[in-house]
């Protein structure tokens, strides 16, 4: 083990306490100014009328930050926007409304693809439970923000990436066993067909889903996978 003699843990729970003993004092400074600001440990955003004012503004607390408080700010994350293209904690604001920010999405979309990687050489059932431990955390903090047809999107990509990981794994239910529809592995044209057509796939979308040469990504969106795989299977 590293003998770390400086610092706190990054995410540990004493980083934001300290952040907030240490930052009581510009809370103050803020208030007395009269300013609309909001801060959680060493994140935070204040709201002014104009860009001149934030120009300004960003000027000043920088200065009483660091000669005041004896502390570094960040001049690559520190500058004046509109609050349609701020972020802080993750969140961006589009008028009255909250919305996700881009990279916290494209940050969702790549722990996703992370999860339910073709090669990951695990059962469906363990992917299945790490992916609804991410998206259950996930939802629980960015539920605040109002995305519901956003929502519905990432729902139906989920769902194709699921049924890319059925189409290249074997088929096996949310426990890691063989279902009783299709216990074979499905790498093979035939036990594909076979496997398609127990699952309630015609036998002519069955052989063109089983000989197609698309990738498995590309072969998760056509109709005979999602007949087979449907909402109702991906639901068991």
């Amino acid at each position: 083990m590293l003998d770390c003699r400086e610092g706190v843990p990054q995410g540990g729970p004493l980083s934001p306490i300290l952040s907030n003993i240490v930052l009581d004092p510009l809370d103050k400074e803020l208030e007395r100014r009269g300013h609309k600001f909001a801060r959680w440990a060493d994140d935070f955003i204040i709201l002014v009328c104009s860009k001149r004012a934030g120009e300004r503004v960003l000027k000043s607390v920088t200065r009483f930050v660091e000669r005041k408080l004896k502390l570094k700010v960040n001049d690559q994350k520190s500058r004046v926007v509109p609050t349609s293209k701020s972020k802080f904690l993750g969140f961006s604001f589009r008028g009255k409304t909250i919305a996700w920010h881009a990279d916290a999405e494209r940050k969702f979309k790549n722990e996703v693809k992370n999860i339910t990687g073709r090669s990951r050489g695990i059962s469906m059932g363990k992917l299945i439970k790490e992916l609804t431990v991410y998206m259950r955390g996930w939802i629980n903090y960015f539920g605040v923000a109002q995305g519901y047809q956003k929502c519905i999107d990432l729902d139906s990509w989920i769902r194709r990436r699921l049924r890319m990981c059925y189409w290249k794994h074997d088929c096996k239910d949310a426990g890691g066993r063989a279902t009783q529809e299709a216990q074979a592995e499905w790498r093979k044209v035939r036990t594909k067909v076979r496997s398609l057509m127990r699952l309630g796939v015609s036998l002519d979308l069955a052989i063109s889903c089983g000989m197609s040469s698309k990738s498995y990504w590309h072969s998760a969106r056509t109709p005979g996978i999602n007949i087979g795989l449907s909402n109702e299977f991906l639901a068991k």
